[in-house]
């Protein structure tokens, strides 16, 4: 294809996504019709539709419209490249540049929300989140996201995954974030056909994410729910990280159907279990690793921040303390929660485990930790660790 060709392309999944289709499936569906498309052809137009969402309101400002179109225009421009060549209308080149579109625009006269690339009502609970650090850490999320690798203890040492991944011609060096933790720098697409990763040496994890889980209570022989698991990324890494006994739930089992593979992969002994299976169970730790805005990582997701509402918000704030509360039914007397989010708005973070608290005798916060892009330009995690007070008993 032609860089051209790729920009049509990319116009037409854009326009796709605009319309409610998820960026993935989009992605996907375009793909399987394209069978002329390349490995490279599909990787640059893939980079084209998340470039352009991730900064999605700043795009349709520099191109002057809100369709697949003027994001390509604006995005092309963001990165300093002139989009009247690729629009020739020759071929598979998108049609000319209207007389409209060949309008410059500086990003300098746009409001700050544009700017910033943020929907406008969400812009003031970002800056009540975050103070001083609310435009840096909002510009890093209009940027493509580092990847991030955990070095499984399991099967190998740091400097032995470095070296694994290097015979594939995988760059990578350790991050100072976590332990485990290392960051990609040449060729991240091979990972996942690299004899690292095929030996379980590695897994796929942000760095912060990584963190998270390094600050977990954890100990030797401690029983371990982690009520949340999804696709087990954390549950593989405390694994790692201690001898403990170790299951994992879903509300939706489906969600888990990985694991077991990812598990055997890792060296990694995990025991599954349903709901009727945790009924009268208890843990020493109860890891809920809820469902959120996913604000802290919207670099890896950026339709997501265009689709949350006022009201979705609402709705998720209401699981996440529900969440909480049948969580702590699976905690010993003197057991733990961690509760973890990747969101950067308070309103899923603090004011969620303060209200739990408030609501839930006998509960306290021991530990609050908040991670953000500013910090090695890992995503944006919330850790909290609650402590169940048994001092009057």
């Amino acid at each position: 294809m032609t860089p051209a060709a790729r920009v049509s392309a990319a116009i037409g999944i854009l326009d796709s996504i605009l319309a409610g289709e998820p960026a993935e499936k989009a992605l996907t569906n375009w793909a399987r019709a394209s069978r002329f498309a390349g490995s490279g052809d599909r990787a640059a137009v893939r980079d084209h539709v998340f470039a352009a969402l991730r900064c999605r309101r700043s795009c349709g400002w520099l191109g002057g419209g809100a369709d697949g179109r003027a994001l390509m225009i604006g995005a092309l421009r963001a990165s300093g490249t002139d989009p009247e060549p690729l629009f020739s209308g020759e071929k598979y080149a998108p049609s000319p540049l209207t007389g409209r579109e060949r309008e410059q625009r500086d990003l300098r006269d746009a409001p700050r929300a544009v700017q910033l690339d943020v929907p406008d009502w969400l812009l003031p609970h970002f800056e009540r989140a975050l103070g001083a650090d609310c435009a840096p850490v909002l510009q890093a999320l209009r940027q493509r996201a580092p990847l991030f690798l955990r070095v499984n203890r399991l099967r190998a040492q740091v400097e032995e995954a470095i070296e694994a991944l290097a015979r594939d011609g995988i760059e990578a060096r350790p991050h100072p974030l976590a332990e485990t933790a290392l960051e990609v720098l040449r060729n991240p697409r091979r990972v996942r056909g690299s004899s690292a990763w095929r030996r379980g040496l590695v897994e796929i994890q942000d760095a912060a994410s990584q963190a998270v889980v390094e600050a977990l209570p954890l100990r030797e022989g401690m029983e371990v729910l982690d009520y949340c698991a999804g696709g087990g990324g954390k549950t593989l890494a405390m694994a790692a990280r201690a001898p403990i006994s170790l299951t994992a739930h879903d509300a939706d089992p489906g969600r888990m159907r990985d694991l077991p593979a990812r598990a055997a992969r890792a060296g990694a002994e995990v025991a599954l279990a349903s709901r009727s299976q945790l009924a009268g169970r208890r843990f020493d730790l109860v890891v809920c690793d809820v469902p959120c805005s996913g604000s802290g990582a919207w670099r890896r997701s950026p339709e997501a921040r265009w689709r949350l509402s006022p009201g979705r918000l609402e709705e998720l704030t209401e699981t996440q303390i529900s969440i909480l509360k049948k969580a702590s039914e699976h905690a010993k007397e003197k057991g733990k929660i961690a509760y973890i989010t990747c969101s950067l708005l308070n309103e899923e973070n603090g004011q969620v485990v303060s209200n739990f608290v408030r609501e839930t005798p006998g509960w306290h916060i021991a530990m609050q930790r908040r991670f953000t892009p500013l910090d090695g330009g890992a995503d944006g995690f919330f850790l909290a660790v609650l402590t169940r007070d048994t001092s009057g008993q």
